[in-house]
């Protein structure tokens, strides 16, 4: 049998064995920003066998870009360091390439962990002025944000520069540039964010101009054998938000400028929003920027089901499917996907006693009931 989702792909000099990326999750466990052994575990248990790429979690270019006082960073060299050692292992031990998400969470920047409800936090807490487009609140009770002046956006273009050049350092064979889920870049895209007078709001053309010169100059500074993608929330579920049109208006743009992939989630920016949660929910949005731009997709959304991630890429609606919480519940998601579908996952060396073909009598056995 041949399997469209366990079939190579080739982005620059960069092939993945299979279309499984293990998204992008905050973990909220780094000291200062550095990674630790939490992330040493974490992350080395994905590289052995829940995809062939594994994404780090939503890495920030700056100390103000950080969600909470526990995100990681990647704007110091102790950091650096950090990371260094758990691509290190990965790379060592693993079968996965390994990528990294540079971010900055503008508003919504500054709260506790989200399973204590992340709230903003008090400046007795550890919290910090936030930045945004325009000087609105994430919502009626957060604090108002600084609206980014020339010199601001001009600062967090070169940090995210930075993090590229630490990214290479690091290891990573892939960047992914955040421009999703609310965070700083969507706000710059959203016309319920972003409500500048200036070249930067206004129409869809002025409100994608900072995203795209900050891809351009991260894509400048990234070796051009390697990809770069971005993540992009294709529609904010809110009336008068961004839009799956204008979605792919920004995707012919990053095209041009040298983008690898777009992987294609939604929502965020706006705790108004009403999303229609459903295996494979943002599948349709990936197929409308991957038919209309020619742009390799990714898609992401409660895929857990090895048939539905087989479907999906089959069908040609999306190139590249990720999982998140599926790869936490199941950290070998991509052998026991490869079993049921009948075809071959890469194995590290140390991992092939567990084979199925090495164990026929289990597998056999299995496959009967």
């Amino acid at each position: 049998m041949t399997s469209a989702l366990f079939s190579p792909l080739q982005l620059r000099g960069l092939t993945l064995p299979n279309r499984i990326v293990v998204s992008p999750m905050c973990q909220y466990m780094s000291d200062d920003g550095s990674a630790n052994d939490w992330h040493l575990v974490h992350y080395g248990q994905f590289a052995l066998g829940a995809a062939g790429l594994v994404m780090t979690e939503m890495t920030d270019v700056n100390p103000e870009a950080r969600i909470t006082l526990k995100c990681a960073g990647l704007y110091t060299d102790a950091q650096e360091t950090a990371a260094k050692r758990v691509v290190d292992f990965c790379k060592a031990f693993g079968v996965a390439k390994l990528g990294v998400q540079l971010a900055h969470a503008g508003r919504k920047a500054s709260t506790g962990h989200p399973a204590t409800g992340g709230k903003p936090l008090t400046a007795a807490e550890g919290g910090w002025k936030t930045l945004a487009p325009s000087a609105l609140p994430y919502a009626p009770d957060w604090p108002l944000p600084e609206a980014l002046d020339k010199a601001g956006m001009a600062k967090v273009k070169a940090d995210f520069v930075a993090a590229v050049k630490r990214a290479e350092r690091v290891g990573y064979d892939l960047i992914e540039f955040h421009g999703g889920h609310g965070y700083l870049i969507h706000q710059f895209l959203s016309p319920l964010s972003n409500q500048r007078t200036d070249e930067y709001g206004g129409s869809t053309e002025n409100r994608i101009r900072f995203p795209l010169e900050i891809f351009a100059a991260m894509r400048d500074a990234w070796p051009a054998d390697k990809p770069m993608g971005i993540r992009v929330s294709a529609t904010d579920w809110v009336e008068g938000g961004w839009t799956p049109e204008e979605t792919v208006l920004f995707a012919k743009e990053l095209k041009k400028l040298g983008c690898d992939y777009v992987d294609v989630s939604s929502g965020g920016v706006d705790p108004r929003q009403q999303i229609p949660l459903a295996p494979g929910y943002n599948v349709q949005f990936a197929a409308k920027v991957k038919k209309e731009t020619g742009v390799v997709t990714r898609t992401v959304g409660l895929i857990a089901d090895a048939k539905l991630a087989e479907e999906i890429v089959a069908s040609g609606r999306a190139d590249l499917i990720a999982i998140g919480r599926g790869a936490m519940w199941d950290p070998r998601w991509a052998w026991h996907a490869a079993e049921e579908l009948g075809v071959d996952a890469p194995y590290p060396v140390r991992a092939t006693p567990c084979l199925p073909s090495l164990r026929p009598q289990i597998f056999t056995r299995r496959a009967a009931k």
